[in-house]
């Protein structure tokens, strides 16, 4: 029976970890405990190859950059994205995402959100091959953030997280049980508007320190592993086209901040490897510590690309490229995407066309349904009138 838990644990994990790509040179890919925070949950940043950290503040910048709130144009909004996750593997896996943000004046703002990942339906057999019943392992977060206006440009948040994975759920066993840790993100933006050439711009810079926190065990604290700790640094420019068309461009930078992976004299993964490290310590080894120096520290960075089009800041067009070398997971993919905004509610989608044609990334689609409650609340008051 232990033996058909371990290989349902290992199933499970390898169905997740598998969208963030293997190596293929032999290098040691860096990797944590519940990935599914890593996964952009919105239509957005999606369409734009996973960039968030410095474009306009919206309803998604929990997630993103949750400093970004005291810049949004409007005060309160809430948000829900749907996403199909590796369709091309599992018919029944999903990610859903709530989020919400209001503005308590004009330089202060409060954010939050959900995070669901369901990992579909596991069918458990015995070693014999009995069937023995279904498991639905499945995993959430749950976040709070402030953030505050620092100068006219400069803004600074700090959210917390608590975080569930249940990747055992149906499955009777008295050494394994759901996993919890707790996180905090730190994130600052920079957000400066100018007029030149008879057109209004703006530049923007962003950086977040996601997910700082615990280790997380399924095992009562025998073994420990990292959550996935991100630093996400980028910049982003918007200009102005005429008076209906403006455009613009992003770039963001990304690094785990997990200890390498230590392997033992076979050179297999060692389980008892980085057990003596904590998580904070594990933040400034991960800078140092890859086997190939820091040419092969330089590949642990993504780079993502985004382009954004809106007509009348009503219409949007996004695309977007998202680079992870081959030595550290080989993911490469284009992102494409668009948007509709109404008074009251907007819709987006994007859509991942991979550059690999195995990838179990390829065809994800992501919905998101979002309201602006200042325009809900104006249409109120109007009616009334």
């Amino acid at each position: 029976m232990k033996r058909h838990i371990i290989l349902f644990v290992i199933v499970a994990l390898l169905l997740v970890k598998t969208s963030f790509g293997q190596s293929t040179t032999g290098s040691l890919v860096v990797s944590s405990a519940v990935p599914f925070l890593s996964i952009a949950p919105d239509s957005r940043g999606g369409a734009m190859g996973d960039v968030g950290v410095a474009t306009s503040a919206d309803v998604n910048s929990q997630y993103w950059n949750p400093a970004k709130y005291v810049f949004n144009e409007s005060q309160s909004g809430v948000a829900l994205s749907y996403t199909p996750w590796l369709r091309n593997l599992v018919s029944d896996m999903n990610l859903a995402y709530l989020t919400g943000y209001h503005q308590l004046d004009d330089i202060q703002a409060i954010g939050a959100s959900l995070r669901y990942f369901n990992l579909g339906e596991m069918q458990l057999f015995s070693e014999t091959g009995t069937y023995t019943g279904g498991s639905f392992p499945n995993e959430f977060a749950v976040d709070f953030g402030y953030s505050r206006k620092l100068s006219e440009n400069w803004s600074g948040a700090v959210s917390l997280r608590f975080i569930l994975s249940d990747i055992y759920n149906g499955i009777s066993s008295a050494d394994l049980s759901a996993g919890t840790s707790y996180a905090a993100d730190v994130a600052f933006f920079y957000n400066k508007k100018f007029y030149k050439n008879r057109k209004y711009s703006t530049i923007a810079g962003g950086i977040n320190i996601s997910n700082i926190g615990a280790k997380i065990s399924y095992d009562g604290g025998t073994f420990k592993d990292f959550i996935p700790t991100n630093l996400r640094v980028g910049g982003n420019y918007t200009t102005e086209i005429d008076k209906y068309n403006k455009f613009g461009i992003s770039l963001d930078f990304n690094k785990l901040l997990v200890p390498t992976p230590e392997l033992d004299s076979n050179f297999v993964f060692s389980h008892q490897g980085n057990q003596d490290v904590g998580p904070i310590e594990g933040i400034f080894v991960s800078f140092a510590d890859a086997p190939g120096g820091f040419t092969e520290e330089l590949s642990e960075i993504t780079v993502s690309l985004g382009a954004e089009y809106w007509y009348s800041n009503q219409f949007a067009v996004r695309a977007g490229y998202f680079h992870e070398p081959e030595s550290k997971g080989d993911r490469k993919f284009l992102t494409f995407g668009a948007g509709l905004k109404m008074n009251v509610f907007s819709i987006d989608f994007s859509y991942i066309y991979t550059l690999k044609r195995t990838s179990p990334l390829e065809n994800t689609l992501r919905f998101t349904l979002g309201f602006d409650l200042d325009d809900f609340s104006n249409q109120g008051k109007k009616k009334r009138k």
